[in-house]
């Protein structure tokens, strides 16, 4: 006697794919985009420009228009989710269109990135389903910046806190004025390999 599979609603991978697909499903927005609004949530980051050891992503993106891979995926969670709680059914305020502002300054001030290179996704999302949709999304697409080129995201560790090492991202993309205070990071040559190992062992 067989035994019907069970349909699990909130199975992570089928949470995973719809969140995926809600995101991928907003139209395309400058970063950072041009009007500000309320909302917090999970975002997507899209790299369109000539920096050579991206090229493989730029390609593929092209290749597929209607799947595009992102470079970077992120959440923005309210005010109070900081503190250790969720931050269930507090007004969010604009912290999702903040976090997309704070991004766009850092590539700006990058001296190998420009900022009309990139192109943003982003979707306001139930407070309780931002952490999980952030993880699922990071599973899902694999973005570079987000495994392999770690650093993107951080912030000014403040006086007195800079004596760690500098990310791998401000190693590759120089240029953040807070992380030149910091100690030379790890090796650019290496983190290249890193990259350009990442990016054979894609599937084609």
């Amino acid at each position: 006697m067989k035994i019907e599979p069970v349909f699990n609603p909130l199975d992570k991978e089928k949470l995973g794919g719809s969140v995926a697909d809600a995101l991928v499903s907003r139209e395309q927005s400058p970063l950072p985009p041009a009007e500000r609004f309320i909302g917090a949530g999970v975002y997507a980051l899209y790299y369109a420009g000539d920096f050579l050891p991206y090229r493989p992503i730029v390609e593929g993106n092209r290749a597929r228009p209607q799947r595009e891979i992102p470079i970077y995926v992120g959440k923005s969670v309210p005010r109070g989710a900081r503190k250790g709680g969720f931050g269930l059914n507090q007004s969010p305020g604009t912290v999702l269109f903040d976090r997309l502002a704070e991004h766009a300054e850092s590539i700006h001030a990058a001296k190998n990135l420009n900022n009309s290179d990139f192109f943003c996704r982003y979707l306001a999302v139930d407070d309780i389903w931002i952490p999980l949709g952030e993880s699922l999304l990071i599973e899902t697409f694999r973005p570079l910046w987000n495994l392999v080129v770690e650093g993107f995201g951080n912030h000014d560790p403040g006086k007195g806190r800079q004596q760690g090492k500098k990310s791998m991202w401000d190693v590759l993309h120089p240029g953040r004025a807070w992380a030149d205070n910091l100690t030379a990071g790890k090796d650019q040559t290496a983190i290249l390999s890193n990259v350009e190992r990442f990016f054979s062992e894609q599937p084609k």
